[in-house]
């Protein structure tokens, strides 16, 4: 076969197991059950072993799920990469943890500060690799040590923080003594501060670093009292929404981040530590005024969040060295491809895509279009840009200009991680909209039209508590997810053993363009 392919990512779109909260199953999917009905399709897992997680009990995620789809290949990943490597001791043997701990000592006002996500979603962090480092702090000889919290409630239960912040001060407690003396210093939750992504909003960064650096924001005697009086104080909101909060001790902040201090940001996915990377780390940096200098700050990041900026130049764990990619083999065969999504999703279809790389394998054979997101809560505005999308990819298909093109629609995940079922039937809808556009498309232009997703979310919107109460549940499902090839001419394997890394070969079997010997198997029959 020699296909001119079209390959669509439903983002958080799975097949539910338990049948709670699947706004996927509420909405009007006309297109998709027809695929379903009609044309030949198989369930992907897309969770744990499948994409390099720990295990089966790990939800999957758009950037390893983006990093399996583009390669092809299973490899060590987040949580359970950083788990190797504490296992085995390399992290800290690593010259990055060495230089953290010799900064931190090296006078009796220094301080290691531990910045990250406080929970064990094992999507952004896992707080088992906080609490060991703390230990192994106090081991090195650090006599001072901070933690800034971001609560999290998105990839765990959504008002879940109380339990990770007494998981911590329980350990704090045990540790401290005349020698050690650590503390919580500030918070607030993921979709506040510090966390923005793909610099769709550098406002939320600001208000991290002035929280965690500066120590400005309202204070509080401990994290606990903040998160229960902005609970009092608003009624539903739940922890990825929290306001910043500061730590304070007779008027003053307990643990601003200053010029000669260390900083480790432990979370070890990449997306959403980058910038906050930047304001660390560029000596140009110009995006907000952060009032102080950051020459003699070390700082190191879990991993390093993007290869191709060095960005940052000190981290603990060294990432998978994606090698052989869907990309590359493309480009060795002169193919063109083209990638679209809006800015939420992007880079999963262009750096996580690629092997963790944000730069092009080819100027002349790759083009990528990037369409701005909204600035707003996503069940605002639930069918995001799916228009936009969908008629990019329709003037690229009818362009001639391409054999390959992918695309993102991120309204199953962005819109599901809201926690609002409502507004996520409408971003499902409109997913399923672009679906018959898009059919229509590469009939009229000779393309084979292949639907799948990277990971479970709008399948399962709610969770039943050891009660038997439901309440949201904003986080990934561990559910299968479609694949889907609009030919009836086509034939595939069967069986529920397949994930997503099966995907590179079955497109490049249908390109005609071979595979590489790492590669997981064609699905084709």
């Amino acid at each position: 076969m020699k296909k001119s392919i079209l390959l669509v990512v439903m983002d958080g779109i799975g097949f539910s197991t338990s049948g709670i909260g699947d706004a996927v199953t509420m909405a009007n999917t006309p297109t998709l059950d027809r695929f379903l009905s009609e044309y030949p399709n198989v369930r992907l897992k897309a969770h744990g072993s499948a994409v390099g997680l720990p295990s089966d009990d790990d939800m999957g995620n758009s950037e390893v799920g983006h990093n399996a789809l583009g390669c092809g290949q299973i490899y060590s990943q987040g949580a359970k990469l950083v788990n190797e490597s504490i296992e085995s001791g390399k992290m800290y043997e690593s010259a990055a943890w060495k230089k953290v701990v010799d900064n931190a000592k090296k006078d009796g006002e220094s301080a290691l500060h531990f910045l990250g996500l406080l929970s064990d979603g094992n999507v952004h962090s896992n707080i088992a690799h906080l609490l060991n480092m703390l230990k192994r702090a106090k081991s090195d000889g650090v006599k001072r040590v901070r933690v800034h919290v971001l609560l999290d409630g998105r990839d765990v239960p959504a008002t879940s923080a109380l339990d990770y912040v007494g998981d911590l001060e329980k350990v704090l407690t045990e540790l401290n003594d005349a020698d050690f003396d650590a503390r919580i210093a500030s918070g607030g939750g993921r979709m506040k501060i510090t966390m923005d992504r793909y610099q769709a909003d550098w406002s939320m960064v600001e208000r991290g670093w002035n929280t965690h650096v500066k120590g400005e924001g309202r204070s509080f005697v401990s994290a606990k009292e903040a998160i229960e009086t902005f609970r009092g104080e608003t009624a539903g909101v739940i922890d990825q929404d929290l306001p910043a909060f500061v730590i304070s001790e007779n008027g003053e902040a307990v643990g601003k981040i200053a010029e000669k201090d260390s900083v480790v940001l432990f979370n070890f996915r990449g997306d959403r530590a980058i910038e906050i990377s930047m304001a660390f780390c560029n000596k140009d940096f110009t995006q907000f005024d952060r009032g102080i200098s950051t020459d003699n700050i070390t700082y190191a990041g879990m991993l390093q969040y993007d290869g191709d900026l060095k960005l940052p130049d000190l981290y603990l764990v060294e990432p998978p060295e994606i090698k052989n990619t869907l990309s590359e083999l493309l480009v060795q065969n002169k193919i063109r491809q083209y990638a679209v999504s809006e800015t939420q999703k992007f880079g999963h279809v262009t750096y996580f895509w690629n092997g963790n790389k944000s730069g092009k394998f080819s100027e002349e054979l790759e083009t990528y279009n990037q369409i701005e997101s909204d600035k707003v809560s996503f069940d605002e505005l639930p069918k995001m840009k799916s228009a936009e999308i969908t008629d990019d990819v329709i003037n690229a298909v009818k362009s001639g200009k391409y054999d390959f093109i992918r695309c993102n629609f991120p309204n199953g995940d962005m819109v599901g991680h809201t926690g609002n079922i409502d507004a996520t039937v409408i971003g499902v809808e409109a997913v399923d909209s672009a679906l018959v556009k898009l059919e229509k498309v590469c009939e009229e232009s000779g393309f084979l039209l292949i639907v799948t997703a990277d990971h479970g979310n709008a399948d399962e919107m709610l969770e039943k508590d050891k009660k038997g109460n439901l309440s949201p549940r904003t986080a990934h499902s561990l559910n299968p997810v479609p694949f889907i090839i609009c030919d009836k001419s086509v034939k595939l394997k069967s069986g529920d053993g397949f994930g997503l890394a099966n995907v590179a070969p079955t497109v490049a079997e249908l390109m005609g363009v071979g595979s590489y010997d790492c590669w997981e198997k064609s699905l084709l029959m």
